[in-house]
């Protein structure tokens, strides 16, 4: 019953005409959009910097796990046989080796995010850009670029 009458008030908020009071709400919408656009690609940008910094970090214990491994290996000729199944024969290396991928496939994870992160935060940065508006020494107006070919 509840979900109908929800459903009802926003059909007749759609039909409704707007009324003169609605054009300074549309203002106020514009200006907040600009708004979380204009501090949303400093958000995204330091986003990005963070899943970086997570990214190292995860890279930096996959290395570890992996010089862990080489020194087994050079402890002795056969500590780093592997079997017929291709791990290693040694539980402790085979788990080595094992940690140190499994940080690495976290490390790509956060590389993933801060590139999606990127993409974001370059498209806000293009969102932001107001034609005709940017500072005067700039050669070329944004999105209008041309090229001229003298005969």
């Amino acid at each position: 019953m509840m979900r109908s009458i929800w459903i009802v008030a926003v059909l007749a908020g759609a039909f409704v005409p707007r009324l003169s009071g609605q054009a300074t709400l549309d203002g106020q919408r514009d200006s907040f959009r600009r708004a979380v656009v204009h501090h949303g690609k400093w958000l995204t940008a330091a986003s990005v910097a963070a899943l970086i910094v997570f990214a190292q970090r995860e890279h930096s214990q996959s290395r570890r796990e992996w010089n862990a491994l080489l020194d087994i290996c050079r402890s002795a000729q056969d500590a780093c046989a592997l079997g017929p199944d291709g791990r290693y024969v040694r539980s402790d290396a085979e788990q080595l080796y094992q940690r140190s991928r499994a940080f690495d496939r976290r490390a790509n994870r956060w590389l993933l995010g801060a590139q999606a992160g990127l993409l974001a935060t370059t498209a806000l940065f293009i969102i932001d850009l107001h034609p005709g508006q940017g500072p005067e020494n700039i050669p070329f107006a944004p999105l209008q670029v041309g090229m001229r070919i003298p005969f």
